[in-house]
């Protein structure tokens, strides 16, 4: 019977609960972030007081607890008040005005939208918000197609708060100039964790995520590097449920620095995998991206010109948009502008954090 003690039966498992590793999960307490929440409370404050609100501008890469924080806090405030009226939108999947109104629509629990066009349900927004105050968040804003909406909201809304979440600080300054005028909003940086507060946050989610002692410390201790070397806490929490996943696949009652290794090798797999499926044409792009990143579309392909490259500009567009959606690279539009809308081209890091797999949160 010895060879059965370390093995874990049918019916057992190594989680108590997988939702504290979930990028969305919403905690209790946001450690390391009460000096940033307390800039966001004082933005929110005059609401209360049935005064018009500031409007704020977070900023700072993925994965250092913007939106966490930030919707931490918009529960809080529906816990305090039903005189303000909190609104999360992430426009990484409501990307037009018309989306976003109907977004907003649900969240009042206004259900008749069909067959009507923008402007009418931005009445039915205003009519409703301007009975009380709001916070409108808006998320990943740096994936909106255009953003009329948010002079809409400047103009004719009146008592609200703005608070505008994106990893790009340089998006607020290629702004609608009639816009940026109206919002003037207080900056507010999330800059990365430290190795300690890295390694806090993810020991706190693991006690709720985990049966206790089933974690070996030389495991959690390869998570935490990896996360704070990616500064993304999300892929921390994505290896240690992959770990425990890979543990409970063999039976074992303890997750070791080798189901680690296997959870890591995934992530590192997955982007060379991906890499080499790419065709030669593809893979000079890529290449040109890297050394450039942050440029304009334009200009990219004017460099891809000037190497030899001979696609059509609209052939280069599509490969720049394949590259995007199996996340090589990340493209971000920007409004307004001399000549419109301007797309800026990153590269990506060479191991995927988790925006990288399609996902946002924490």
């Amino acid at each position: 019977m010895g060879m059965f003690k370390n093995i874990l039966g049918a019916q057992e498992s190594l989680f108590r609960d997988h939702i504290p590793l979930d990028f969305d999960y919403i905690p209790k307490l946001v450690p390391y972030r009460e000096q940033e929440q307390r800039v966001m409370a004082a933005c929110i404050k005059p609401l209360l007081a049935q005064r018009n609100g500031r409007n704020l501008f977070l900023y700072g890469p993925p994965g250092v607890g913007k939106t966490v924080a930030c919707r931490h806090l918009l529960k809080e405030l529906e816990e305090e008040t039903e005189d303000v009226i909190p609104i999360y939108v992430n426009c990484w999947q409501k990307n037009t005005s018309y989306k976003i109104m109907l977004e907003i629509c649900d969240a009042l629990e206004y259900k008749f939208t069909h067959n009507k066009k923008t402007d009418e349900l931005f009445k039915i927004v205003k009519e409703r918000l301007n009975k009380k105050s709001v916070v409108l968040v808006l998320d990943e804003v740096d994936k909106l197609e255009e953003s009329d909406f948010v002079y809409a909201f400047l103009e004719e809304i009146y008592r609200k708060t703005i608070i505008i979440i994106t990893n790009f600080k340089d998006w607020l300054a290629q702004l609608d100039d009639r816009i940026k005028s109206r919002l003037t909003a207080e900056l507010l940086e999330f800059k990365p964790y430290s190795k300690e507060e890295t390694s806090g946050i993810m020991r706190e989610r693991l006690k709720y995520a985990f049966v206790p002692g089933c974690l070996d410390e030389d495991a959690i201790d390869m998570a935490v590097n990896k996360a704070y070397e990616l500064h993304d806490v999300r892929t921390g929490l994505y290896l240690l449920k992959e770990a425990g996943n890979a543990a409970e696949d063999k039976a074992s009652k303890k997750i070791t620095a080798e189901h680690m290794k296997l959870a890591i090798g995934k992530l590192e797999e997955f982007s060379i995998k991906k890499k080499e499926e790419l065709e030669d044409e593809t893979k000079t792009i890529l290449a040109i991206i890297k050394r450039n990143a942050g440029k304009k579309i334009g200009d990219i392909y004017q460099l891809y010109q000037e190497e030899g490259g001979t696609i059509a500009y609209k052939s280069f567009q599509r490969k720049i948009a394949k590259l995007a959606e199996n996340k090589f690279i990340s493209v971000r539009k920007l409004p307004g502008g001399a000549e419109g809308n301007t797309t800026i081209v990153h590269a990506a890091p060479t191991v995927k954090t988790l925006d990288e797999f399609g996902n946002e949160g924490v």
